[in-house]
C-alpha cells in the first residue's frame, strides 16, 4: 500500500461514518486532487468506499455537484488495520535508528 493511499485512508478515517467529498480529502491528506480520484477508485473498487453523486440542482447552488465517498464497514476495518501496521513499521524503524545511533563508533576513523 502506497503512503499516498494511507494519506487518503487516514483523511477519511478521521469521521468513517461520514461522507467525503474530493477536495475536503485532499484538503485533510495534502495530496492534491488529480492523486486523490485514482486513489479513491481503487478502493471503490476493491469494496474500501463506497461513492455517490449528490443531488442537488447546480444551477441554484451556484457549483457543481459533489462525489462523496463513505468507508464501507469492510473498509474501515481494512484501513485501520493498514493505518495500525505503518505505524508499526515506522516505529520499528524509528526504535532501530535510535539504537544505532545510541552506539559509540569507537575505533572508526
Amino acid at each position: 500500500m502506497t503512503v499516498q493511499t494511507l494519506q487518503v485512508l487516514q483523511a477519511l478515517l478521521e469521521r468513517p461514518a461520514d461522507e467525503h467529498y474530493g477536495l475536503k480529502i485532499s484538503e485533510q491528506s495534502g495530496l492534491p486532487t488529480g492523486s486523490i480520484y485514482p486513489i479513491l477508485t481503487r478502493l471503490e473498487t476493491a469494496g474500501w468506499v463506497t461513492s455517490q453523486w449528490e443531488d442537488i440542482d447546480e444551477s441554484a447552488e451556484g457549483r457543481r455537484r459533489r462525489r462523496f465517498y463513505q468507508l464501507t464497514r469492510d473498509g474501515t476495518a481494512a484501513a485501520r488495520d493498514e493505518v495500525a501496521e505503518m505505524q508499526r513499521r515506522l516505529n520499528a524503524v524509528q526504535r532501530a535508528s535510535w539504537r544505532s545511533a545510541a552506539k559509540p563508533n569507537w575505533g572508526t576513523a
